[in-house]
């Protein structure tokens, strides 16, 4: 081998910044080019607007897929700055859709990461062929355009507003893409969702890419994890008791909220949902601690009842899990979370805190509800002394 040729050192690394990264690697970013990153464009915008009801500044989030394959996000919020961000020399606006956002990641508790990773809108611009922002904020209508990743307008005045807000409109890049299409059902998937997680929070989502053929859907829940798990037990098998139980509590200890619902119902199948600030998780301390809460509650109850002999053994996890529907949700100020995809939750603190607080509220209701709590444990030891 040639001393050219093997010649390697700094002046040979290529370094991409801003947009040109972005492009080059869009996987890196979003997950894919294919449906499941398109996906990603939506959320990755949809996410301040989220956020901005979820502060109590807007009262709902409007997603549309437009007829010339364009997707359009807009809120009845504050409306992004449009003075300049610190000292960048351009505006809020501009800051937020042509700058890599600063700190991504697993924000507060009362923040969602809808995206890959939280990395924000500019990487949606940065892989769209085009991309439109209008801000509606003390009483004018300003407006900027924008072409893979870069202001290609000014920001300018183009009226007055009665109202406030902010829409953004982006054409994913067909030549990153190719024929990609979202799925509405994949879309509506993730913000029905959402919207269970977050009481009050109301999203609506509209396809009119194809004439004569719109669809829509709204989604608001005011029940929040009840509501939940009356969606998850749809078309199955008939409740061993009709009543959801449920609970939301402020844990301290913590540093967060905790809400749970559950109910058993006839069928062996279990339906178990975790989330961690309203992320789907494939585990961790939270989902830990609910099951050995719920194992908990039901065994005290069965043995001062003298449902359980002596030499019964407890009802352990995977007894009480047999026929059960239940979400377990918190919301952290500082989440833990293993792996870069954040699937599993670590927090040490909240194993003890969702398990103490399972087992006493799962209790009370126990104790409340005689009738339908036999029915509860009949079942449970039963298909325990089957086995």
């Amino acid at each position: 081998m040639s001393e050219e040729a093997s010649k390697y050192d700094a002046s040979q690394i290529q370094v991409l910044e801003g947009w040109e990264a972005i492009r080059k690697r869009p996987g890196m970013y979003i997950g894919s080019t294919g449906e499941r990153g398109l996906r990603h464009l939506v959320f990755e915008v949809a996410e301040r607007a989220v956020n901005e009801v979820l502060a109590g500044h807007a009262s709902c989030v409007d997603i549309t897929l437009t007829s010339d394959s364009g997707v359009c996000v807009a809120d009845d919020g504050r409306g992004v700055r449009i003075d300049e961000a610190g000292d960048t020399g351009i505006s809020g606006l501009e800051a937020l859709l042509t700058r890599m956002q600063t700190g991504a990641g697993p924000g507060g508790r009362h923040d969602v990461t809808l995206g890959f990773c939280g990395v924000g809108p500019f990487v949606v611009n940065a892989l769209s062929s085009r991309m439109t922002a209008e801000v509606r904020r003390g009483g004018a209508r300003w407006v900027q355009e924008y072409a893979r990743g870069v202001t290609v307008t000014p920001l300018t005045e183009a009226g007055t507003s009665t109202g406030s807000g902010t829409t953004i409109t982006f054409w994913p890049d067909a030549g990153i893409f190719g024929t990609a299409e979202y799925s509405f059902d994949g879309l509506a998937g993730r913000f029905r969702e959402l919207a269970l997680l977050n009481q009050g929070l109301e999203i609506s989502l509209t396809d009119q890419r194809r004439p004569g053929e719109a669809r829509s859907a709204r989604f608001r829940y005011p029940d929040g994890a009840r509501d939940f798990v009356a969606v998850l037990d749809e078309q199955k098998e008939e409740p061993v008791h009709s009543h959801i139980i449920g609970f939301e509590r402020e844990e301290p200890r913590m540093a967060g909220t905790v809400e749970v619902a559950l109910r058993w119902h006839a069928s062996h199948d279990e339906r178990v949902r975790s989330f961690a600030n309203s992320r789907p998780t494939d585990g961790g301390t939270h989902e830990r601690g609910f099951r050995d809460g719920v194992a908990a509650a039901v065994t005290a109850y069965a043995r001062e009842r003298r449902l359980l002999t002596a030499t019964d053994p407890d009802l352990d996890a995977d007894r009480i899990s047999d026929g059960l529907t239940a979400v377990v949700s918190v919301k952290l100020d500082h989440p833990e979370f293993e792996g870069s995809t954040r699937g599993w939750l670590g927090n040490a603190a909240v194993r003890t805190c969702v398990e103490q607080a399972v087992q006493e509220h799962l209790g009370r209701w126990l104790g409340g509800h005689p009738e339908q709590a036999a029915a509860v444990i009949d079942r449970i030891i039963q298909g325990a002394r089957r086995d």
